[in-house]
């Protein structure tokens, strides 16, 4: 399976085999970031992203082939990110995919991004259905129940922000660069006063599994606005301040989807919680969310670091899971800007709503 990602500001490829058994061997895969082009402008621009991608998607589609030893022809099926995503990147993998598929005779498996996540711990490790997923990304915030391929039931979401957003924003803010969730993980390193900063407790009163870190984002903006000569020191514990806010936030919400996870599966002897997306790889987040799992004894989960950010290992496995179901699209299949894991509950009971809070869901 030949799978390809574009969906924002990574370019990337990888060619996998799926054995009888379900183990995954990854053949070659590749990577093209772009943060070089989106840095002077402190985050990412859709038609900078699209145009890298459009250059790049091809040439990395050749390489990975040709370094896993396969010819297009070979191929059982060709899988790409359709959505969701800043479109124009989105089109950039579909469209190359279609080409392929095209022309190698093979089938096309649009794949949603999100599902890509929510698969990516199975490359690497054996993982049973069903089990909870925490997605948590740059534009992507929210808690599902993942019962199998496609059957998705969500739990929460983000009401407004995300929480990789509120880590890029609040570094742009302080002036510490792109991407901003490293940059502010590296900064709350040096910290000599995490709790400085009074900063807000989202949704306190809220007994659901919902998020949202908008007020976080004002917050810390305000705090650092306040500070007449910042300095070094000040951003650490600023970092610090807003990393711990986040974590905690993220870890309970979690715990609490665990409690109604466990309610809806009383007969399982073991329950999984699953961490993805690129937030994933913070070491706070993830210590806040180790620690939830073993208090309400969950088994915790992630993927390798690499698999956690925006790759095409992902997308090729959600492929080649879909064409194991007998699972394929015609070369009619869109790209979609909007694409929710669970699409009944996304038109029922939307997380947010039109404007400029509606991407956000």
């Amino acid at each position: 399976m030949l799978g390809l990602e574009s969906s924002c500001d990574d370019t990337a490829a990888a060619v996998l085999r799926r054995l009888p058994d379900g183990t995954i061997e990854v053949l070659a895969e590749a990577v093209a970031g772009q943060n070089a082009a989106h840095a002077p402008y402190g985050g990412v621009v859709p038609e900078i992203a699209a145009r890298a991608h459009a250059e790049k998607i091809d040439s990395l589609a050749r390489d990975v082939m040709v370094k896993a030893g396969v010819d297009p022809t070979q191929l059982d099926g060709v899988a790409a990110t359709a959505g969701p995503g800043l479109i124009g990147g989105v089109m950039a993998a579909l469209m190359t995919a279609k080409g392929l598929a095209l022309g190698a005779g093979a089938p096309l498996i649009a794949v949603n991004h999100l599902e890509g996540h929510a698969l990516s711990p199975r490359l690497t490790e054996r993982l049973d259905f069903p089990y909870l997923l925490l997605l948590v990304s740059g534009g992507h915030t929210q808690l599902q129940i993942v019962e199998g391929v496609g059957q998705m039931t969500r739990l929460g979401s983000t009401i407004d922000d995300a929480a990789g957003e509120a880590f890029d924003k609040t570094a742009k803010v302080m002036g510490l660069g792109f991407p901003g969730g490293p940059a502010v993980e590296r900064a709350a390193t040096t910290a000599s006063d995490p709790g400085r900063f009074a900063l807000p407790r989202m949704l306190a009163r809220d007994k659901s599994c919902d998020f949202s870190f908008a007020g976080l984002k004002t917050a810390a903006r305000r705090a650092w606005e306040a500070i007449d000569a910042p300095n070094d020191q000040d951003r650490a514990d600023l970092a610090a301040a807003v990393q711990s806010a986040i974590a905690r936030h993220l870890g309970e919400r979690t715990g609490r989807a665990m409690e109604r996870f466990k309610d809806r599966f009383e007969c399982l002897d073991a329950r999984t919680v699953v961490v993805a997306g690129g937030v994933a790889a913070n070491q706070a987040v993830r210590a806040a969310l180790r620690a939830e799992a073993d208090k309400h004894g969950f088994r915790w989960v992630a993927p390798p670091l690499k698999y956690c950010t925006d790759n095409a290992a992902m997308i090729a496995l959600a492929g080649a899971e879909r064409l194991a179901l007998g699972q394929v699209d015609g070369l009619d299949a869109p790209a979609r800007a909007r694409w929710p894991l669970d699409e009944a509950a996304a038109r029922a009971a939307p997380a947010s709503g039109a404007g400029r809070k509606g991407p956000k869901a």
